[in-house]
């Protein structure tokens, strides 16, 4: 949502400013799109006319070796991600980067931009089927049928850990952050208490609204959870909640449909689906290196699930033990850096 966003921005401005980048990549207006035709989808169903929002840094080689793709995360697009400032750990003068926006973001197709199926006549798709847009555009529009790298913040690092077993030759390094292989019951808690939000919300109207509207429950609950209880003592006063209150009170999502879409997507969420519910049959199938990095004190998307999927696999590990929670990632962070940079140099 636009609140995460800019929160999320903020906190990433702040922090990089004063960093050393040896690396600068200029940001501009970078909005590519793609046609991959008619998407079928895990359900059966199709998505019409599927269009592919993505934007590129860096150059792609001759032999088509050097790609890293990065998905978006819940809410946001392929801008927000540029706004993470990942260049101090992502060389783009190595590497192609191809930020892609996920399905629903309101970029790529969504109940908000189809002219065929708009609004709650879009079919419902799952992370699977977000990987499998992103495999379709890989394949179709860069004719890319290897990739050096995937990795993903939030819902970036859940489509992430999707892509380790719905292509798993396709990439040689994986590094999903602040990810899960599944919602724990703690997040289920949290979406589904989310998801009770929207839909009793009698302006939302499932989904037939007229105007977007601005629920406000399901605003406040989801900042709630960005952080944690030691952040907000720390960083707000008792008399700041009333302008909290008022701030999250403001409209902040551009569709509350995508919004939706993309809430049941990660509900439904889990790699070891396709083997009976075996993370481990589900982690033998894995070929990539993995990087897993998570956040110790994540309210959002609690690191239980990846961690006992990291103990698995021959993968590094990093905990990132801040009381930002959800939002402890930082790419100018050297501990985060560093472990990305040296996984991205490892020989093969």
């Amino acid at each position: 949502m636009k609140k995460f966003n800019a929160i999320l921005f903020l906190f990433f401005i702040v922090s990089v400013c004063f960093a050393q980048n040896k690396n600068p990549t200029p940001v501009t207006n970078r909005q590519q799109f793609a046609s991959i035709g008619d998407l079928k989808l895990e359900s059966g169903k199709v998505i019409n006319d599927c269009r592919i929002g993505y934007r590129t840094h860096g150059h792609l080689n001759k032999d088509k070796s050097n790609a890293i793709l990065f998905p978006t995360w819940f809410g946001g697009n392929s801008k927000d991600i540029e706004g993470t400032n990942p260049w101090p750990s992502v060389d783009t003068t190595r590497f192609f980067l191809i930020i892609v926006d996920a399905l629903g973001d309101g970029i790529s197709s969504s109940p908000s931009n189809s002219i065929k199926q708009n609004g709650p006549n879009f079919p419902f798709f799952t992370i699977r089927d977000m990987v499998t847009s992103q495999h379709e555009l890989l394949t179709k529009k860069f004719g890319i049928t290897h990739t050096y790298a995937i990795m993903g913040i939030s819902m970036g690092g859940i489509q992430t850990f999707q892509w380790a077993v719905s292509y798993p030759g396709f990439t040689d390094k994986l590094i999903p952050i602040v990810g899960s292989p599944r919602p724990s019951s703690y997040d289920l808690m949290l979406y589904y208490t989310l998801r009770r939000a929207i839909e009793d919300a009698p302006a939302f109207a499932k989904g037939h609204y007229k105007v977007n509207p601005n629920i406000v429950a399901a605003n406040m609950l989801w900042e709630l959870f960005l952080t944690t209880p030691e952040d907000r003592v720390n960083t707000m006063s008792p008399g700041d909640v009333p302008k909290w209150m008022q701030n999250t009170a403001k409209p902040t999502v551009a569709d509350w449909n995508n919004r939706y879409y993309q809430l049941i997507a990660i509900i439904g969420h889990d790699i070891s689906k396709p083997f009976h519910g075996s993370m481990p049959q589900a982690a033998a199938h894995v070929k990539a290196k993995m990087l897993i990095i998570n956040s110790l004190h994540d309210h959002m998307v609690n690191p239980a699930p990846a961690i006992e999927f990291s103990k698995l696999l021959p993968s590094k590990l990093v905990v990132l033990n801040s009381n930002k929670g959800h939002i402890a990632f930082d790419f100018s962070l050297p501990e985060m850096k560093d472990s990305i940079v040296e996984i991205l140099r490892e020989q093969l």
